[in-house]
C-alpha cells in the first residue's frame, strides 16, 4: 500500500503532465506561430489568481485509431471559472497543443458541463 506522500507525489506528476498541455514541442510550435496556449489565453482573460480549472484529469475513452495508446491532456480543452473585472465568468479554451484541439466525446462533455454550471450560476460563458 502506498503512503500518503507517495500518492501526493503521483498526483503532482499527473498535474504537471496536464499543465504541460501537448508537451514542450507543441507549445513551442504554438508560440512560433505567435499564438498562445489554451491556459495562457485563460490567464490573460481572468483576474489574476481567480481562475479555477475544472475536470483537469478527464481522459478520453476512445480506443479506435490507436487512441488507446495516447495521453491527451484534459482531452484537448481547459475548462473552469473565475473573475473577469470582478464578475464571475465560466470559460473553456480548446487546446491546439493537444491533438490540434480536435473535438472528442469527453471534450464535449467538459464544455457542456461548464455551460450547465454557468446556467445554474446565472453567469456568462466565454
Amino acid at each position: 500500500m502506498k503512503s500518503v506522500s507517495e500518492r501526493i507525489g503521483e498526483l503532482e506528476k499527473l498535474r504537471a503532465a496536464q499543465l504541460a498541455q501537448g508537451g514542450e514541442k507543441s507549445v513551442a510550435k504554438q508560440h512560433a506561430g505567435s499564438k498562445l496556449t489554451a491556459r495562457e489565453r485563460l490567464e490573460l482573460l481572468f483576474d489574476p489568481g481567480t481562475f479555477t480549472e475544472t475536470d483537469m484529469f478527464v481522459r478520453h475513452r476512445c480506443t479506435d485509431f490507436g487512441m488507446d495508446k495516447m495521453e491527451i491532456a484534459g482531452d484537448g480543452v481547459v475548462t473552469g471559472f473565475g473573475l473577469v473585472d470582478g464578475r464571475k465568468v465560466f470559460a473553456y479554451s480548446q487546446d491546439f497543443t493537444s491533438r490540434a484541439g480536435t473535438m472528442g466525446e469527453m471534450q464535449s462533455k467538459k464544455i457542456c458541463k461548464i455551460m450547465d454550471m454557468a446556467l445554474k450560476a446565472g453567469c456568462p460563458v466565454v
